[in-house]
């Protein structure tokens, strides 16, 4: 069966919490995403808030300080927000590509076993929370020769730790505070997760995909003999005849069915969760969008990125990719002004930029 643009745009946002604001709490909706995008701290909230019909800034707050929602480098050794049920196998199912990653710091560390490395990391963390440069600087008086940003670059991937708060909570910036993972959840990490399992949480949530989707949205290899080796998920072809796999009860949603606009943070997951993302923007978009290792904030506009936006003192500005029609221009108006309003802006304004192409919608 071949599956069309629209099919996988409008099924992957129906699974994305998209296409209707979901009566989902928060946890569960994390969970939903198995994992939320937290490089910029502020995204994560506006993230949930596009996608639940009930979301206050506090919510999410309350399940970090309640230890419920975690933060800390998870998929692609990128910051991401995670149910503590969840970062407690998918955080040792990552270890090898931790490892991978850790080990192009060994050239500036010539002198570092890691091994010493790893079990001094952990003694320094025991019972206490410190910040990345405290802990760089502690293992810099074991090893003063070596590159002290490498130390404590390579102690955060061989070590698994989460970023404690107030780290994690709107509006609040500064120092990047460290602890042990199983010390603030108080559990251990599962010691041999199936990587299977991933695979499923991500169809649930991103599906129908390929294994290339699969492997750019969780920076692991070699899935493929994984993925076909699953013999319950369902195949099916785009229209440029690649493979895509999902499970075998999800089900697809109409290409007609209605799409609402919605405004995605920076980073946000359905962006940046294919190799192929052509279900929702197309190649020249995305180099618009995606720059180096930034995202750039999104609005969707039937099912598909519109354009660009960002807030700041005060304006939200909008810069769409081609002309909109008067009523599409309406909808992101009154969408952009409850964005503003869950962003705590009184008395915002909206900035229309010129569209960068001429070709209407």
């Amino acid at each position: 069966m071949i599956l069309n643009q629209r099919v996988l745009a409008r099924t992957t946002l129906d699974r994305q919490l998209l296409l209707t604001r979901s009566s989902l709490s928060a946890l569960e909706a994390v969970e939903r995403l198995v994992a939320v995008q937290g490089q910029d701290i502020d995204a994560p909230y506006i993230g949930l808030w596009s996608r639940l019909a009930s979301f206050t800034q506090s919510d999410l707050a309350a399940l970090l300080y309640g230890k419920q929602v975690v933060r800390g480098s998870l998929l692609r050794v990128t910051q991401h927000l995670v149910s503590a049920d969840d970062y407690l196998w998918i955080r040792p199912l990552l270890q090898a590509m931790f490892s991978r990653r850790q080990g192009a710091w060994n050239r500036m560390m010539r002198d570092v076993d890691v091994e010493e490395l790893t079990k001094l990391s952990r003694e320094h963390l025991a019972g206490r929370t410190l910040t990345r440069s405290q802990l760089r600087d502690l293992l810099h008086e074991r090893w003063p020769s070596a590159d002290a940003a490498a130390l404590g670059w390579s102690a955060q991937a061989l070590v698994p730790v989460v970023h404690t708060p107030p780290n994690g909570i709107w509006g609040r910036r500064g120092a990047t505070p460290f602890a042990l993972a199983e010390e603030w959840l108080g559990r251990s990490l599962e010691a041999a997760p199936s990587v299977e399992r991933l695979v499923v949480r991500y169809l649930a949530a991103f599906g129908p995909a390929s294994v290339m989707d699969m492997q750019m949205w969780s920076g692991l290899t070699r899935l493929r003999s994984v993925v076909e080796e699953m013999p319950l998920l369902r195949k099916f072809h785009d229209i440029e005849g690649r493979v895509l796999y999902d499970l075998p009860d999800a089900p697809l949603a109409a290409e007609d069915v209605p799409a609402p606009v919605r405004f995605l943070p920076w980073f946000d997951n359905l962006v940046v969760a294919f190799h192929d993302r052509s279900r929702l923007m197309t190649a020249d978009q995305r180099k618009a969008i995606c720059v180096g290792a930034v995202i750039y904030p999104t609005f969707l506009v039937d099912g598909t990125v519109g354009g660009m936006w960002d807030l700041k003192n005060g304006v939200l500005t909008v810069e769409p990719f081609r002309p909109l029609p008067d009523g599409v221009m309406e909808e992101l108006a009154v969408e952009g002004a409850r964005l503003m309003a869950f962003a705590g802006v009184e008395e915002g304004s909206i900035a229309w930029l010129p569209p960068r192409s001429s070709t209407t919608i």
